[in-house]
């Protein structure tokens, strides 16, 4: 019979997560949770790498947005994620307004990426593109720019 192995402190823990990837805090706060700790010990080792500076929601987010703008996301996809990170709606909001991208040239940049010089000559293919650049989290206006898309949909 195997001996199970001595279980880590919650703080050995959430510093192991950090070490490989930042985490906002309630994701941090689900993972600990998944492994068995206590709330007061998920607690604990949150405040304890908040202290150190090492659990931080504005630097993730900024994080987030820099990588999300780099996989060709919109703001309303990066939105999203970092809603299901837990992440809290100020921090989002002054992420992206720090960021200082131009998302209706970022949707131009994408879709170019994706489809070249190639042209909407049918009813599916306009219907394919529209759905493309709306599931990449762009907005109406910023796809019919991308797009250069006159009529409307």
């Amino acid at each position: 019979m195997r001996r199970q192995a001595p279980k880590i402190s919650a703080k050995e823990a959430a510093v192991g997560y950090l070490s490989r990837r930042d985490h906002a805090k309630r994701e941090l706060q689900q993972k600990l949770k998944q492994r068995g700790y206590s709330e007061q010990e998920i607690s604990d080792a949150v405040a304890y790498c908040q202290d150190y500076n090492w659990l931080d929601d504005a630097r993730y987010a900024a994080m987030a947005v820099r990588n999300g703008v780099s996989k060709g996301w919109g703001m309303l996809r990066i939105k999203q994620e970092m809603k299901m990170k837990g992440v809290h709606d100020l921090c989002i909001k002054q992420a992206l307004e720090e960021a200082g991208v131009d998302w209706f040239e970022q949707a131009r940049a994408v879709a170019q990426r994706k489809f070249g010089d190639t042209q909407m000559d049918t009813p599916k293919e306009k219907a394919r593109r529209l759905r493309f650049m709306q599931s990449r989290g762009f907005d109406f206006d910023q796809i019919r720019y991308a797009l250069a898309v006159e009529d409307e949909y």
